[in-house]
This record gives structure tokens, C-alpha cells and sequence, in this order.
């Protein structure tokens, strides 16, 4: 695995031309706690937040820094060492197997679909493992359910052991369980030096697993900090409005968000 990365976003504004909206980030650094959320509101910016942060989108002021080199001036195979992202979408153009899906992984280290070296045929077993598929590695992906899908694209983006890695809501289209089962396979990687930061909608499950959320609202930054600094009345009514409920955990003292009627 890549050592931890740090991810600067420096003044940086986008928008993408059709209306007045704009993301506005003055100052927003990622990679120094293992695990941050990014939540909102839809629409707040929080997928294209986290595409200029991958280099995908490319702003329209300021810069986006990599361990202090910027973004625009690297290639993206060396990106793709250090830095991983995942979609809310993996449109696959062939019927691949899980463990071929899982394999794309590895290209930027050189890897290929039939793994001839041993690290990469290492990095795939342990991330099938982690999101348990090794019994379904041979099944093709239009053999699969959607959560099974998506459980393979995001073992093939724990297969890259990028030191810092970007998801796009890694939970689409799982159930309470197997989310939980995700975050919780995160949160271990996060555990051995993987960096994680990922768009969250489930603002419990934030809660659970994250130790920093950044809240965006009308395309800037509301608030970050802890989750029990974030998830309180004052920040989600602000963001989201006033149909919550926001009660503790009795024995952590936990967030946990409720809608109300």
C-alpha cells in the first residue's frame, strides 16, 4: 500500500456554466484522519467536490495539491498510485468477472486482467476478501445483484493500495447490513494507514464510522469537524431543514438522525 497522502484544495471555485451555481472551497485539506465524510443536502456539491478533488473536474480558480505538487501538473498513471477514486456509477463496457473487475485495480502498478505477479494476485485475494466475494470471483458482473456489483468495484479500488482514496457514496445500493459490513472494512483499512474520504447520505452511518465530516450546503462548506460537532440542530437544520430529530447514543453519546414528521 502507498503511504497516507494529503489532498489541499486551495481557493478553489467551479461551476458548471448552465446556471449561477458555483462550489466555492477557499480551504479544504484531506488525508490526515483516517476516515472523513463528506455530507449535505443534494445538490449541495458534494460528487463534484470530490471529482475536482480526484483531478476529474478541473476548477475554474484555484488549485487542487497532491503532497504539494499540483494536480494539473502530473500524469495520471502517477496519480493513480497515490490517489483513488470511485464513482456513484461503474459502467462496465464488458462482462468482465469479479476478479477481472477487481484486477483494473491494479493497472497503475503495472498490473494486467491475468495478474502474472505475485503482489498483484496478493492485493486482489485480500480485496475479495474484504468485501466477501472470493466465491463469486469467476461469476461474470451481469450475473450479480447491484449490491454485489458494486461490492467488486469497490474491492477493485481497495486492490489499487492507493494512500488515500476518494468514494462516491460507497454504500449505493447496499442494504443496512452489508453497508455497515462496507464501512466497517473501510474503517480497518483506514485502521492499517489506508486514508479514506467518502460522500455519505446515510448520516448515521457517518456517525458511526468517520472521525471528521465536512458539511457542505448551497456549494461551500457549513461547518466541519468531529461528527458530534457537525450533527447537531444548529449545523443538519441550517443544511437539510427542520424535519429531524437528533437524539445520542446512551452509551457513546453517539449522533443518531431521525426524521420526524
Amino acid at each position: 500500500m502507498s503511504l497516507p497522502a494529503e489532498l489541499a484544495l486551495r481557493a478553489v471555485r467551479f461551476g458548471y456554466g448552465t446556471d449561477a451555481w458555483e462550489l466555492r472551497i477557499p480551504a479544504l485539506s484531506f488525508g490526515r484522519e483516517p476516515l472523513c465524510g463528506i455530507v449535505g443536502p443534494n445538490g449541495s456539491g458534494k460528487s463534484t467536490l470530490l471529482k475536482i478533488a480526484a483531478g476529474l473536474l478541473l476548477p475554474r480558480e484555484g488549485v487542487v495539491e497532491l503532497d504539494g505538487c499540483s494536480l494539473a501538473r502530473q500524469r495520471r498513471i502517477q496519480i493513480a498510485r497515490v490517489l483513488g477514486f470511485l464513482p456513484q456509477e461503474c459502467p462496465a463496457l464488458f462482462d468482465y468477472t469479479v476478479e477481472q473487475v477487481v484486477a483494473m485495480g491494479r493497472h497503475a502498478h503495472g498490473g494486467v486482467l491475468e495478474m502474472p505477479n505475485p503482489g498483484d494476485r496478493e492485493a486482489v485475494a485480500r480485496a475479495l476478501a474484504d468485501v466477501g466475494l472470493e466465491a463469486l470471483r469467476h461469476r461474470p458482473l451481469s450475473h450479480l445483484s447491484g449490491g454485489e456489483r458494486r461490492r467488486a468495484w469497490i474491492a477493485s479500488a481497495l486492490a489499487q493500495e492507493p494512500g488515500l482514496l476518494l468514494l462516491d457514496e460507497p454504500t449505493q445500493s447496499l442494504d443496512l447490513h452489508q453497508a455497515a459490513a462496507v464501512m466497517e472494512i473501510l474503517a480497518r483499512r483506514a485502521a492499517d494507514g489506508l486514508r479514506v474520504v467518502a460522500v455519505m447520505h446515510d448520516l448515521n452511518l457517518a456517525a458511526l464510522f468517520c472521525d471528521r465530516l465536512v458539511l457542505l450546503q448551497a456549494g461551500g462548506i457549513a461547518a466541519e469537524g468531529a461528527p458530534s460537532e457537525i450533527l447537531t440542530e444548529n449545523h443538519l437544520f441550517q443544511a437539510y431543514g427542520n424535519r429531524l430529530e437528533i437524539l445520542r447514543r446512551p452509551e457513546t453519546k453517539t449522533p443518531i438522525v431521525l426524521a420526524k414528521k
